[in-house]
């Protein structure tokens, strides 16, 4: 039989966290968890056997970009989202600029599953402090490349809302 679930990679190094995502990844029956894995090098040498859609990944500061680098060069298709503990500034629009495709923090397992649907339908997933420091940085920034309305957006999902609690309020 076939499975048409979306296919899923988990990179973390912290083997209870990388079980842990698994199992309630899972357990939800959406997706098809096809390999987690310790170790980006590991990920990127299973790559053209998993066919992943998604690869979540957590993100050291040592290797992190050069991880999310190395797997865009490998898949261009393969939407990668960064899980992480980390809020540094420089990290995060690191991995954005390397082709991540979304970045939350590590907390409610809620949030992995609106991130991981929000890329499978064309989305750029952020959790809300990540959100605040991507507007504060274009507030900053008066050649920024986003319009007035990304902007609102943007703030209102720094304020912790929701994107359909975002597009009600804007409508």
């Amino acid at each position: 039989m076939v499975d048409f679930r979306p296919r899923i990679v988990i990179i973390e190094p912290v083997e209870e966290i990388r079980n842990g995502y698994s199992l309630i990844l899972s357990s939800s029956n959406q997706y098809n968890v096809v390999r987690t894995c310790s170790s980006a090098n590991e990920a990127i040498s299973n790559i053209r056997k998993d066919y992943p859609d998604i690869i979540i990944t957590d993100i050291d500061e040592e290797y992190g970009i050069e991880a999310i680098t190395k797997i865009r060069r490998t898949d261009r298709k393969v939407h990668i989202l960064v899980n992480s503990s980390t809020d540094k500034n420089e990290i995060i629009f690191a991995a954005l600029t390397a082709g991540a495709a979304g970045f939350i923090i590590k907390g409610r397992h809620t949030e992995l599953f609106s991130a991981v649907d929000e890329i499978l339908n064309n989305g750029a997933p952020m959790s809300p402090k990540v959100a605040k420091i991507v507007v504060s940085s274009f507030k900053l920034n008066p050649n920024s490349p986003l319009s007035g309305r990304e902007t609102e957006i943007l703030q209102l999902l720094a304020m912790g809302k929701t994107y359909k609690i975002a597009a009600k309020e804007l409508s």
